[in-house]
């Protein structure tokens, strides 16, 4: 492919998934010879998200411009759109790549007014789940997914990171009147490097945001089950930050685990693969979770909820997989941790996890996808 782009990503909170995804993307851009700049919001992230940011920043031809953004559309949300539209428009892109339900709402919309005075812009989506969670049956699912069947005539490409995410888009929304393509997420080729446990491990590890979709009380509670079957306490380690983390310290305290379940900040995810032998990602909602992709690059072993896109990560029917249920993962938990060299054994092979995952072969495509945008 020929010629440099201008590529903005546009997304609201600088944590999880979606960040990663961000920060993978735009380091093989960058490598590509684009000019890169995010906008995002100002409000979310901590000290780890700034350190990141720190990291970037000198490698952003278009910079880091970050400023107050809603989660949910308010009164407040008129402000804070203009804000974003301003910053948006003195970078003048070539790409506008929206991520999540807002950030995917803010490159259609702004990406449409720019064209209003310049031809060159091309509105890309990537929901990475978002609005797609909502149960369509209701109000509030209704409104979104009317809402993202109106925002499709606003959109160049829409970008899938799971067959799932697709088909959902498919049965919530409708087919997409637009380009579509699956583009997995992927990894840096340092990632597939294996990680080894501390001599001082815990049994158990939970990393990611401290909210009910991740599944934090479903650990907690695994944790509490597990040990009569095992015939042992089990140890645990759960690194993470996010509005309900005093629920979960409060449900442990409940549950007379104080003993037994220890509370990280965010932590680079290799840095915490050490602190235990085994990961448990029991979300109950999930697109295409990095989480699932750094632990098996890692090599580490894991149990996961076979949800969103995950299992198209392992296989439909690996035992690995579970349903989002506390009992289920409490006898999971209690089979691992009595033979860990068998269940090492059920998770999927390394290699091939690379071919199909990596973050050169997410980049290529998802470059195809710009250009092909462009040039509609």
């Amino acid at each position: 492919m020929a010629g440099t782009l201008r590529i903005v990503h546009c997304f609201r909170s600088p944590v999880g998934g979606i960040f990663r995804h961000v920060r993978d993307l735009t380091e093989a851009q960058v490598e590509a010879g684009h000019l890169v700049g995010i906008v995002c919001d100002s409000t979310t992230g901590g000290a780890f998200e700034e350190r990141l940011f720190e990291d970037m920043k000198d490698s952003l031809a278009l910079g880091i411009h970050r400023t107050p953004m809603q989660r949910h559309v308010g009164l407040g949300d008129a402000a804070s759109a203009w804000r974003t539209y301003r910053i948006i428009k003195e970078l003048r892109p070539d790409i506008l790549h929206g991520h999540g339900a807002k950030g995917g709402a803010y490159a259609r919309l702004f990406g449409s007014l720019l064209r209003v005075s310049r031809s060159r812009v091309a509105r890309l989506y990537s929901p990475h789940g978002g609005s797609l969670h909502y149960d369509e049956n209701t109000t509030t699912g209704k409104l979104f997914f009317a809402l993202e069947r109106f925002m499709a005539r606003f959109t160049d490409c829409l970008l899938f990171v799971s067959d799932y995410e697709r088909r959902t888009y498919r049965h919530k929304v409708g087919e997409p009147p637009i380009p579509n393509e699956l583009v997995y997420n992927g990894l840096r080729a340092a990632e597939f490097e294996p990680v080894t446990t501390r001599a001082d491990g815990a049994d158990v590890l939970y990393i990611g945001m401290m909210r009910d979709l991740k599944g934090p009380d479903i650990f907690i509670e695994a944790v509490a089950l597990a040990g009569p079957r095992l015939g042992r306490a089990v140890s645990a380690v759960m690194v993470g930050d996010g509005d309900d983390l005093p629920r979960y310290k409060a449900q442990v305290k409940r549950l007379e685990l104080e003993s037994q379940v220890r509370f990280l900040p965010p932590m680079p995810a290799r840095e915490a693969f050490a602190l235990a032998a085994l990961v448990v990602v029991p979300s109950r909602a999930e697109a295409m979770p990095y989480i699932v992709l750094e632990t098996l690059a890692a090599g580490k072993p894991m149990i996961a909820t076979g949800v969103g896109g995950i299992p198209e990560i392992f296989a439909i029917d690996s035992p690995a997989l579970i349903r989002p249920n506390p009992l289920e993962l409490a006898d999971k938990m209690s089979q691992a941790l009595a033979d860990p060299a068998a269940y090492r054994d059920l998770m999927p092979d390394g290699a091939s996890l690379k071919a199909r995952f990596g973050a050169d072969v997410m980049a290529a495509e998802i470059e195809r996808a710009y250009f092909a945008a462009l040039g509609k």
